[in-house]
């Protein structure tokens, strides 16, 4: 089963949470997500028993045994631009997905042609990115 560490903006802003929700159940049909919570109503809550060391070593954890790490960038975030040079540094296929007309991705992601830059439209459009990135349309009958 395909591990797939997903990455959106926690502290950087929280108004795509609800679109990562449905991005991660959408990826949730080609693998394992390992980071489902990044999509929760609730994420604070979740983590308020967490130190900031924890999640460090728990994220760090999951990039190291992601087989491929997919980020929403439309939203800056600190965090997931660590992410991603970790999972550069560790060798994962890396993914980029971003809306151009709400955001511009920093010259330090789309000058490193280690990274897969995804721009899209709208969560259709997002939809097909990940079928594609992630293997095509899943066939629950294995046919």
């Amino acid at each position: 089963m395909k591990k797939i560490y997903f990455a959106g903006s926690i502290r950087g802003g929280r108004d795509d949470a609800a679109l990562y929700r449905r991005l991660i159940r959408h990826m949730a049909n080609y693998g394992r997500v390992l980071t489902e919570h990044i999509g929760a109503e609730n994420l604070e809550a979740l983590e308020a028993h967490q130190t900031d060391r924890d999640i460090y070593l728990q994220d760090t954890g999951w990039l190291r045994e992601a087989d491929v790490v997919i980020a929403e960038c439309t939203r800056p975030s600190l965090g997931v631009g660590y992410e991603l040079a970790f999972a550069e540094a560790h060798g994962r296929e890396v993914h980029i997905l971003y809306r151009p007309a709400e955001s511009r991705l920093s010259a330090m992601l789309t000058g490193d042609s280690f990274f897969r830059i995804h721009p899209y439209r709208d969560e259709a459009e997002a939809l097909a990115l990940l079928d594609g990135i992630l293997g095509g349309p899943a066939d629950p009958q294995g046919v």
